[in-house]
């Protein structure tokens, strides 16, 4: 009897309790909570700092680059006239400083005039032209292309050939960060060949700057400013180094070492060369100061201090955002923070 009539009639009454609690919490819940509490939910962000510490830093450049093949170096002509002698055959390999064809430029010349005193009779005598003949060479060693033919006319800087110097270099992309990061680099990099010999060092490193983009649509990532491509890194390999067009390599480039020095984390300091801002905490619950600050080498995680700062100072560890005072109002959907509003 009692199974069968008072325990479903409990199930219904504990269901009943259930879904009147749910009702409540789902309508009348937050009012409640906050009646019952009296306080309103107040916060405040505490900023985190860090101290000017010592150091040392080394400024490492690490750029993803691919081997290619030395351009053709152009051989032009240097007078104005005719072919007349080819020095050097298509295909041939030269020498810096090998000759590959004469250059022969004929310019007229007036005639003479003379008159006899006596008889005055006058004889004109013809003159040849005066004759100027050049010999173009080659500017590097390599393999010559050398299209021109004999007897053609030349003007001065015209192409009559072209020589394939037949050496490799690593070439890569640098962003602007890296470009501030590598002014006044060294002439040489450390090479790590991709499958290739262990890593080695090329000389005669030069930084350019990086061509145009094309015009189209831009592919994905190439939007963002920070990661677009703003220079170039070309490094010469080594001739007893085995490598192909087209191999992938890294380049590490050493621009600078400091042993010793003051440094924070590049977060806590607006800009990244030469000068910039930091924010000093000069007292506990003070505003904090802003100070400029002159900036030394960085590995992109710390940079060097070189004035502006003691060793042991306070600084924030991020750069405040421009208007923000620390505090967050929870009245404010856009600043509501649960772990400072308390839900």
């Amino acid at each position: 009897m009692v199974r069968r009539y008072v325990f479903p009639t409990l199930r219904l009454v504990i269901w009943a309790v259930i879904a009147v609690a749910l009702v409540r919490i789902a309508f009348a819940g937050a009012d409640v909570t906050t009646e019952a509490s009296g306080a309103e939910p107040t916060g405040q962000v505490v900023e985190p700092t860090v101290e000017a510490v010592t150091g040392s830093i080394t400024n490492a450049v690490t750029v993803r680059g691919a081997v290619v093949a030395d351009p053709s170096v152009v051989v032009r002509a240097t007078l104005a006239g005719t072919v007349s002698k080819l020095l050097a055959a298509d295909g041939q390999r030269v020498d810096a400083g090998t000759p590959v064809l004469e250059i022969r430029q004929e310019t007229p010349q007036d005639p003479i005039t003379k008159t006899d005193p006596d008889t005055g009779e006058t004889t004109v005598t013809e003159r040849k032209p005066k004759v100027v003949v050049e010999r173009v060479t080659a500017p590097v060693a390599g393999t010559l292309s050398l299209p021109t033919l004999k007897d053609q006319v030349v003007s001065v800087g015209d192409t009559v050939g072209q020589v394939a110097p037949g050496t490799l270099s690593v070439s890569g992309t640098l962003t602007a960060d890296q470009q501030y990061r590598l002014v006044g680099a060294p002439t040489e990099a450390q090479v790590t060949l991709k499958g290739g010999p262990a890593p080695f060092t090329c000389t005669g490193l030069r930084i350019g700057t990086a061509a145009p983009a094309a015009p189209g649509p831009a592919a994905e990532g190439e939007g963002d400013p920070a990661s677009a491509a703003s220079g170039t890194v070309l490094c010469a390999l080594p001739g007893d180094v085995t490598a192909f067009p087209g191999l992938g390599a890294d380049l590490e480039i050493v621009n600078g070492t400091a042993a010793d020095a003051v440094v924070v984390p590049v977060t806590a300091v607006q800009g990244t060369v030469q000068r910039g801002n930091v924010w000093v905490v000069t007292a506990e619950g003070a505003e904090p100061e802003e100070r400029e600050v002159g900036l030394g080498l960085t590995d992109g995680e710390v940079v060097q201090i070189t004035e502006g700062l003691a060793l042991g100072d306070q600084v924030l560890e991020f750069v405040p955002v421009p208007g923000g005072d620390g505090e967050v109002d929870c009245g404010d959907p856009m600043q509501y923070d649960p772990m400072v509003c308390g839900g």
